[in-house]
């Protein structure tokens, strides 16, 4: 079965600089813009318990003036080109990422390199953003849905590193310092834990030249990054009583780790269970018995582990119901199987929704900096496509078993969340 994605037309470079800087690009000669991300192995899971909270704090600060850019010049530069700059932290990795059109790509890296390696991390900035960042804590405490995930990694986890909230507590962050920002930073920010991605048009030796102007200097004392081992709790549950018009239920279970084998066949359970409109518990739950308007399951794979979990937003006085519900669907799936059908439509939904994600060159600047940084390696799309087209049904109800059969982690959050009897 074809692939059908432009592989006459796609070309790929890696280098790696001598201060160990790794670099991957893709050349999409027939677009006008780029993609180019810096990604570190740095995150919540690699931090501390006394850390908490301090990549994404420094993700925040790095914008907020370099030694030769303030703030605003930042954010002005950037908007005079009509490009995009942004960033995010997760568990796993910080990336700091644009998009411009070709012929400003001298710019995006320039500006990219001065927020990795060169941010001054202002005192006078550093407090405004721990404002910030505790709003940024008290929107997602507003939010149930967020906070009832957050719940569940708290259940899954407990005290261990993953179990830790990306944007730590309040507590944490009103007594940082800036000097804490600049120790760990020391610690984490290296060529070494850095990979540069990029997908789009570009010529490949000036970017090879701008890559090694801008990032060549960059030295650090920053150690490889260690990934902690993780242990997955099972039958843990965590509760929050809040004042909202819906109760938010998960229901957490054991996955699959991020490279591993088993990673497309859950891909298909996922999407056999409820990763889309046709899922068993979106026509179950939504569809016939009417009591949700958000229902869906999502897998989260990490280096050490892998979880896959459930969501709905309920009334309370249907919560209790629906969850039963859910369980019952599960069990039926464990007893009966998947159908013939269903195996091949989330299938390739699952091939489809990959190729149309190759139409972004953003998505593909994703992939591969994730995949270089955590795995050493990039998986090319004819790899994907192929282990996609290459799952049985057998090797989805394995995983199904292997998942669904322990016993969850759950978490309620919102109105009658304490009353909840599960």
């Amino acid at each position: 079965m074809s692939s059908s994605i432009g592989m006459d037309e796609r070309m790929n470079d890696t280098w790696t600089l001598p201060n160990g800087l790794r670099v991957i690009g893709e050349r999409l000669p027939y677009l006008r813009s780029v993609s180019i991300g810096v990604w570190l192995k740095v995150g919540s899971m690699m931090e501390k318990p006394r850390e908490n909270g301090l990549s994404h704090f420094l993700e925040h600060m790095v914008f907020k003036g370099t030694e030769k850019r303030t703030t605003r010049q930042i954010a002005e530069e950037m908007d005079a080109v009509g490009g995009q700059i942004n960033a995010f932290t997760g568990k796993d990795c910080t990336c700091f990422y644009c998009k411009v059109i070709d012929e400003d790509l001298p710019l995006a890296v320039d500006i990219l390199a001065d927020l990795t390696c060169h941010a001054s991390l202002d005192e006078g900035e550093f407090n405004k953003e721990r404002g910030v960042i505790l709003e940024e804590i008290a929107m997602d405490e507003d939010s149930p849905e967020d906070l009832v995930h957050e719940l569940l990694s708290r259940a899954m986890f407990g005290e261990q590193s993953l179990g830790q909230p990306i944007l730590g507590t309040t507590e944490l962050i009103s007594g940082y310092t800036r000097q804490d920002l600049f120790n760990y930073r020391a610690r984490h920010y290296g060529p070494a834990n850095t990979v540069v991605a990029l997908a789009g048009n570009y010529d490949p030796a000036q970017v090879e030249a701008l890559i090694a102007e801008h990032f060549g200097p960059w030295t650090s004392d920053a150690a490889p990054a260690d990934i902690p081992a993780t242990a997955l709790l099972s039958g843990q549950r965590v509760i929050k009583e809040k004042d909202t018009e819906q109760q938010h239920l998960c229901l957490g279970f054991p996955g699959i780790g991020y490279g591993q084998d088993g990673i497309y066949p859950q891909a298909v359970l996922n999407n056999v269970l409820g990763g889309s409109m046709s899922s068993r518990l979106f026509q179950r739950i939504r569809e016939e018995m009417g009591m949700a308007y958000s229902i869906y399951t999502f897998p989260n794979s990490y280096l050490s582990c892998g979880t896959f979990a459930v969501y709905a937003g309920v009334s309370p006085k249907n919560g209790e119901k629906v969850m039963a519900e859910i369980r019952t669907e599960l069990e039926r799936l464990l007893r009966d199987g998947i159908t013939e059908k269903e195996y091949h439509d989330a299938k390739q939904q699952l091939r489809g929704g990959y190729l149309l994600g190759l139409e972004s060159p953003g998505g593909r600047m994703q992939a591969m900096g994730r995949s270089l940084l955590l795995l050493d390696k990039a998986v090319t799309p004819e790899e994907t496509v192929r282990h996609i087209e290459a799952v049985t049904l057998d090797s989805v109800m394995t995983i199904a078993r292997e998942s669904l059969t322990a016993v969850p982690n759950i978490a309620v959050a919102g109105k009658g969340a304490e009353n909840f009897r599960y």
